[in-house]
């Protein structure tokens, strides 16, 4: 007889392997961090002695639940901005409120308060992807808890790194420290492609193959990303990440929602596993990926529940009840994805997803012991049915919830006994998490009031200069402006013509401010729309006015990239009303007596206002305005003999 460590007997055993082996009454046999035997309980209790028996009672004993993809320290943000539109609510609010708080403390917190929700839940391993990896490893570990911990890698800055390259640098020291460790799978994490550029995917695939991990993204989550693709780069997102190398690493593909059978194909001939995430899917509205056309296909997919601020929490119960619902649903057929092929996935299949199926999953000899409780006793899963083995399947899909599980053990350590939990302290870590609501509800309160604000947290916002000189008048003839352009005293520097498209945001406040969302058309020589570029500048209202019959303009003026959609920014900002024009210009950038001037000569088609002349010039300086202002009204009269008529107004003020 073999002296182990613990013997559990009298269960219901779900080994979840390929034979899908079932033993009641079962036992396990676990000695270690590994399980060293599965099999009938009166053979095991017969060949092995243990320092620990464990009497099931009863209850179901099977393989710990897989989260197939998460953000945990996104706990400390559940329920922050909910029923918004993907982008708005990663835009606009989580990277944000991330750029301001995300921290080695925050992640820490938000991890440990996640990873005492997982264990409550029976999940004993998942996949993460967030900043500050390193710490998530750290309080993942002291949790007690399997992860592949993933390094996120961006285009843009991020609260643990200046730079992608910073981020390859800090990715490439946390794999070197922590690759073989017993829990912890390290691994990097190019966000996503509309996140990444092509460098960032090269140089993440090269470092996940040379130090053989994991690379875990998200692909193809909504429509408008596979559209935005396809007219960016004239091919779907699977096929354009393949070119840039990324499946030359072992890849965990979150979401794939809209993927058709041959990129699944592809998929699968790299080896890539698929994170299945229907809540969260679900709730930002991106669709219902076509599991069960995956699965057909043989790709590995495991389900995930996504980040607590986007689901909002972290329980595989229900996910995995609504995995099989939606297979069903979407499929017209009952039959589809039965119950024992849905755990198969949030299990064994899932842990192959994450390239840790030889270390969990499913309870076989020489994988570790990292394994649950069920109670199938509670009055929702009462009475059970014995005729047909599979119908614990069902009574774990279609009527288990996470408080029926009473213990887990992780690689054969136990991190809840009896509903007690043993490696983390619940209510500290509730209370912590309740002051980092206080404190992002604060910020948040403050940066909804300000337009300013909210331009400045999407990102990319820079202050123009302060002081606009603008001369502006109403012309019938422009032809006449270009001819008296030539004047000797006139150098010009360059010409473009542009066709605007502008959008104002209004907004009833006292500050009066505008917010314009510009598409500017360039035009080539053939009258081709050769650029296109989107902007937002933010317009304050102006303070001074005529100087030298010029308008001498002192107003704040932010701009900004707008990388986002009209439909984005609109949904964002709320603006209590909006405005449209639209005009040709002919831009000229001149030098006149030593200092640059633009002059615009502008056709306003909608609405229909006529033709306009500007002439402007921006500075930080006051005295630097009221000197380029005497310019320009000499540079006016070389353009119009007697001007008169003087504008102050912009378009918008124009209109009645």
């Amino acid at each position: 007889m073999k002296n182990i460590d613990t013997l559990f007997i009298n269960a219901i055993v779900l080994t979840m392997d390929e034979d899908y082996n079932l033993y009641n009454p079962g036992a396990v046999a676990v000695d270690g961090d590994s399980i060293i035997a599965v099999g009938d309980a009166k053979v095991l209790q017969a060949d092995y002695s243990a320092h620990q028996i464990v009497d099931c009672g009863g209850k179901v004993l099977m393989p710990g639940l897989v989260n197939a993809h998460t953000h945990v320290p996104m706990t400390l943000l559940r329920g922050l901005a909910d029923d918004l539109r993907l982008d708005v609510w990663l835009m606009g609010y989580m990277m944000p409120v991330e750029r301001e708080f995300v921290s080695p403390d925050f992640v820490t917190l938000g991890t440990s308060l996640a990873c005492a929700e997982m264990i409550r839940s029976g999940v004993t391993s998942f996949a993460d992807m967030y900043y500050f990896e390193e710490d998530i490893a750290k309080a993942t570990a002291n949790a007690g808890m399997r992860a592949v911990c993933s390094q996120s890698v961006m285009k843009f800055p991020t609260p643990d790194a200046h730079s992608f390259e910073e981020s390859l640098e800090y990715s490439r020291a946390f794999i070197q420290r922590w690759k073989g460790h017993p829990l912890i799978v390290p691994s990097v994490a190019p966000h996503a492609p509309y996140t990444c550029t092509p460098e960032i995917f090269k140089a993440t695939a090269q470092l996940a193959a040379e130090f053989d991990i994991p690379l875990h993204t998200h692909l193809a989550e909504t429509a408008l990303e596979v559209e935005n693709m396809r007219n960016e780069h004239g091919m779907p997102v699977i096929p354009y990440v393949k070119k840039q190398g990324l499946f030359e690493a072992k890849v965990l593909a979150a979401h794939c929602v809209h993927i058709d059978k041959g990129e699944m194909r592809t998929l699968l001939h790299v080896g890539a596993g698929v994170a299945h995430n229907p809540s969260s899917n679900l709730k930002l509205a991106s669709g219902v990926a076509p599991i069960k056309q995956m699965l057909e296909t043989g790709l590995n997919v495991g389900i995930g529940t996504d980040g607590p601020a986007s689901n909002n929490d972290l329980d595989m119960f229900e996910e995995i009840r609504l995995a099989a619902l939606l297979a069903k649903g979407f499929s017209n057929d009952p039959t589809a994805l039965p119950a024992r092929m849905i755990l198969s996935m949030a299990t064994r299949i899932g842990a192959r997803a994450l390239h840790i199926g030889h270390l969990t999953g499913s309870l076989e000899p020489g994988k570790r012991a990292d394994l649950i409780l069920v109670d199938l006793s509670p009055v929702h899963n009462s009475p059970r049915f014995e005729r047909d083995p599979n119908g614990v399947y069902a009574q774990i899909i279609y009527a288990s919830k996470a408080s029926d599980v009473t213990d887990v053990m992780i690689n054969g350590r136990f991190v809840m006994r009896n509903k007690q939990l043993l490696t983390l302290d619940e209510k500290g870590l509730i209370d912590g998490a309740q002051e980092y609501a206080k404190k992002i509800d604060k910020f948040l309160f403050i940066r909804e009031k300000s337009v300013l604000s909210k331009l400045i947290a999407i990102g990319g916002a820079l202050e123009e200069e302060s002081f606009e000189v603008q001369v502006k008048l109403k012309i019938n003839d422009p032809h006449a402006i270009i001819h008296a352009l030539t004047n000797d005293q006139i150098e010009i520097i360059r010409k473009r013509k542009y066709h605007e498209y502008d959008t104002y945001f209004i907004f009833n406040d006292e500050e009066d401010n505008r917010l314009r969302y510009r598409e500017d058309d360039f035009i080539n020589e053939d009258g081709q729309v050769d650029t296109v570029r989107y902007r937002l500048t933010l317009i304050g209202p102006s303070k001074d006015h005529e100087i030298e019959s010029n308008s001498l303009l002192s107003r704040s003026r932010y701009f900004a990239p707008a990388g986002q959609s009209l439909r984005f920014y609109r949904e964002y900002f709320r603006p209590q009303s909006e405005f449209e024009i639209e005009k040709e210009r002919l831009r000229y950038l001149v030098k006149f007596q030593d200092t640059e001037f633009f002059i615009n000569i502008d056709t306003v088609t909608k609405p229909s206002l006529g033709t306009f002349l500007e002439i402007k010039s921006r500075t930080w300086s006051r005295q630097d305005a009221e000197q380029k202002a005497m310019k320009a009204s000499q540079l006016l009269t070389l353009l119009i003999d007697h001007p008169d008529q003087f504008i102050t107004d912009d378009y918008l003020d124009m209109v009645d």
